[in-house]
């Protein structure tokens, strides 16, 4: 992977200009009202930008533009191949501001910049790329009618789309929502998450430049109380799609039911079980173990933060795995070196050393890592053992480095304590043997299931969850689903 130094990312952002404007109708606006909030660099505790904290007028006045834009059909009218142009023109364009858009998540979240620009920016562009590629080769259908009949049944985009994001993954879950809501013809209005707006801002400018109307993509920054909760309740938006914690994605289905009734497409928390059997590949099982539970500080709705280990191998996994971890190299996200950056403030890391040490409390204990600094935003790779199923750790989502290993001693126990959750988004599998690993993948209630691998995502197959994890399904050709109607067309021949 490509390696750049600390004094390469310190010079760009020394050019950089931080947006901090929302974009509504093709242009960056301040707030009607001109209140901003505090954007900080969870690194260093250095303000970034001032932005713009939009009030329901602004909200109004993005979703009157996505309206106006829909209706007229600037967008949604055009062939399936013109909005292909556009789009592909927009990932390119992503590509070449690859360090730009790199710089700006790293700044504004605390995560490592290569990761940024290794994964995050190609990943963003690449789903982009995938569904501009994917909407001319979309049919409809013809439905086996009688002689003297024909019916049709085609997609028609949904109108306007509210898409609502988190601060994990900030373009790429974007990318998420809009690569698809977009080809499908629709306008749409994104609220990032307050804490990370940087890149989606900077988005909306390149998408005008890669020739998207005005009005057919907006920004509104802003608290969730607010902003959020505005297109929640707005009567002219046709669909929210939604990723981020149960809690709110339950409020937005409340929010559909006392306003226009809206579709809510919601993919929400996730305490995803890895089922570490006896004859596994140890070496392989501890190395994506640490990825699973490590990557991104943790701050994977996905990762795989229960690890369920037989107890023939529990020592020697243990073992190796809080080696793994302790070799992991923490600190300075603009480092090249670094693997495990900040978490995304001071209040969430709070949050974490909070579970941490309840966990001490209710009898877990800590083999690596820790509650580590008392205040800032940075937490090491923790991993708890001794841990049993009643405890608060091994139930609640935690949404940060820290793994909490459990044990088992049948594969009908592993699974009965893999299911044991409210949540069911992921879960992953570790043995050589491919009969248990199926009859295990069947009856796991998750909307992923990676045998000898982890969290495994691509832009061809759905991601989402079961159960308390929510029912929207992001990527693949299915996403589609959450941004088209169904339309039958009924023709009597004479």
């Amino acid at each position: 992977m490509t390696s750049f130094s600390k004094d390469h990312w310190l010079t760009l952002k020394a050019t950089t200009r931080l947006p901090n404007q929302a974009w509504i109708n093709g242009q960056y606006l301040d707030a009607s009202d001109a209140a901003c909030y505090d954007t900080i660099n969870p690194a260093t505790g250095e303000l970034l930008v001032a932005t713009a904290a939009c009030t329901t007028a602004d909200v109004d006045l993005a979703v009157a533009a996505a309206r106006q834009t829909f209706e007229a059909g600037v967008w949604a009218d055009q062939a399936p191949a013109q909005r292909k142009a556009v789009i592909r023109k927009l990932a390119a364009l992503m590509m070449e501001h690859r360090e730009e858009l790199a710089l700006l998540e790293s700044l504004n979240v605390g995560k490592p910049v290569m990761d940024c620009y290794n994964l995050d920016i190609p990943g963003a562009a690449g789903c982009f790329e995938w569904y501009a590629e994917s909407i001319d080769k979309l049919y409809g259908e013809v439905a086996p009618t009688d002689r003297n009949s024909v019916a049709t049944i085609t997609r028609e985009p949904v109108g306007v789309v509210a898409a609502v994001i988190p601060w994990n993954f900030p373009l790429d879950i974007a990318a998420w929502k809009l690569a698809p809501a977009l080809m499908a013809g629709n306008s749409v209005v994104l609220k990032p998450a307050e804490q990370s707006p940087l890149t989606a801002l900077r988005l909306a400018g390149l998408a005008k430049q890669a020739g998207l109307p005005d009005g057919v993509f907006n920004v509104v920054t802003g608290y969730g109380e607010v902003v959020g909760q505005a297109l929640g309740l707005h009567m002219d938006v046709d669909c929210l799609t939604f990723t981020g914690s149960t809690a709110v994605g339950k409020l937005f289905m409340r929010y559909s039911a006392d306003s226009n009734m809206k579709q809510v497409w919601p993919e929400t928390g996730g305490k995803s079980p890895n089922l570490i059997f006896a004859d596994c590949d140890l070496d392989a099982a501890v190395e994506h173990a640490a990825l699973g539970i490590f990557f991104n500080q943790g701050e994977v709705c996905s990762a795989n933060s229960r690890i369920l280990v037989a107890s023939s191998i529990y020592d020697a996994f243990v073992e190796k795995f809080v080696a793994k971890a302790n070799a992991m190299v923490v600190g300075d996200p603009l480092e090249a070196a670094t693997e495990v950056g900040m978490l995304i403030d001071s209040q969430h890391a709070g949050r974490v050393r909070g579970f941490i040490q309840q966990a001490i409390d209710e009898g877990a204990v800590v083999a690596c890592g820790g509650l580590g600094e008392t205040d800032g935003c940075q937490v090491p790779p923790t991993i708890l053992t001794g841990v049993n199923p009643a405890m608060t750790i091994a139930r609640e989502e935690v949404f940060g480095p820290v793994a909490a290993i459990l044990r088992f001693d049948s594969e009908a126990e592993a699974v009965a304590l893999a299911n044991d959750s409210v949540y069911g988004l992921a879960a992953s599998v570790w043995t050589s043997n491919i009969n248990c690993a199926y009859r295990v993948s069947r009856k796991l209630r998750a909307g992923t299931v990676s045998i000898n691998t982890m969290d495994a995502i691509d832009y061809s197959v759905p991601f989402g969850g079961y159960k308390q994890s929510g029912f929207g399904r992001d990527l693949s050709l299915h996403a589609y689903d959450k941004f088209t109607q169904l339309k039958t067309t009924w023709l009597k021949l004479g």
